[in-house]
């Protein structure tokens, strides 16, 4: 068929090369505009963007479709399909409409759960037991149109954002492809979504990662998960070597919720413990397994420990 992709991140880059090697026409990408990055702020396409023009493919990045030229040139493409994942703006009637069989959208939750900008993240931050990916018929409203089909990935005790992330996007690859088969042979059986059970994914914001020792420790190693590789968990460590007034950042890249009898009754939340970087929370305890400081490598909790004095009764803020 003669499809629009629509998509911006990462997630969305080998949902683009699965059409192509399907055999699909890439009638032109539509992707977020590029903006300002690294160091010097230049600015730099998005995957989606710089992996279409790799392939030589028409680029489009449009601020939004609120005025009639750019949903004009949109229909100009006359496509029989719009594949949409991942890709940043809300799309008006007119773009809905405008292909044969419409806009589809690869999503990356089970719907009605998870709809929204952060789906991934706010699965595991939930201690949701599964995730997945659900292939819709777009409508005007926030991922609730009717679903063409989906399917289901466990997230383990062990499962992290990234690697979700990529199950996800592979999976989503294989999907989309056959769902196109199904809407190009008029197979298509869209069922509506589920009235119950509808939650929101909010995006992500960086100060999220900050580590809130008020909270239980299996909210904490969740979210160690959630949010890696971003925005990253961390804590501030006062720099007690140098007398510096100003903390130091400590990223945390690995946890697990102490599972032995670690006395934490009557601890402030935050107060080490032990003498292996086991935390007091509000309920439980989290061991700090592997961490990294500013401007330094990762190194595991016995490393870390050598150049950092940490004893036991010292609360980290």
């Amino acid at each position: 068929m003669r499809v629009i992709f629509m998509g911006s991140p990462d997630f969305s880059v080998p949902i683009l090369e699965a059409l192509i090697e399907a055999g699909h026409e890439i009638a032109a990408v539509y992707a977020q505009p590029p903006r300002p990055a690294g160091r010097g702020q230049k600015e730099q396409p998005c995957p989606v963007h710089g992996a279409a023009l790799e392939k030589g493919l028409s680029v489009l990045t449009p601020k939004n479709f609120k005025d009639e030229a750019s949903q004009q040139e949109f229909a100009a493409f006359n496509a029989d399909v719009a594949v949409v994942a991942a890709y940043g703006l809300i799309l008006p009637k007119a773009v809905l409409d405008s292909p044969r069989l419409g806009c589809v959208n690869v999503h990356a939750s089970l719907l009605p759960r998870w709809r929204g900008a952060a789906p991934i993240h706010r699965a595991i931050l939930a201690g949701d037991t599964e995730s997945g990916v659900t292939i819709i018929q777009m409508d005007e409203g926030l991922d609730t149109g009717a679903m063409i089909f989906r399917e289901t990935v466990p997230i383990t005790p062990s499962t992290t954002a990234e690697h979700l992330h990529d199950q996800l996007a592979a999976l989503g690859a294989l999907m989309i492809v056959t769902a196109l088969d199904d809407l190009a042979a008029g197979r298509v059986q869209l069922e509506p979504q589920p009235e119950g059970g509808v939650t929101y994914a909010k995006k992500l914001e960086r100060s999220e990662g900050r580590l809130d020792w008020n909270k239980t420790a299996p909210e904490l190693e969740r979210a160690v998960r959630a949010f890696n590789p971003w925005p990253g968990t961390w804590f501030m460590l006062p720099d007690t070597k140098k007398n510096a007034k100003e903390a130091i950042r400590v990223k945390v890249l690995a946890v697990s919720v102490a599972t032995d009898n670690t006395d934490n009754k009557g601890k402030m939340p935050g107060t080490i413990i032990d003498d292996y970087l086991t935390i007091a929370c509000k309920d439980g305890a989290l061991r700090l397994e592997r961490l990294q400081r500013e401007g330094k490598g990762a190194m595991d909790a016995a490393d870390f420990l050598r150049g950092n004095a940490l004893p036991a009764g010292v609360v980290l803020g």
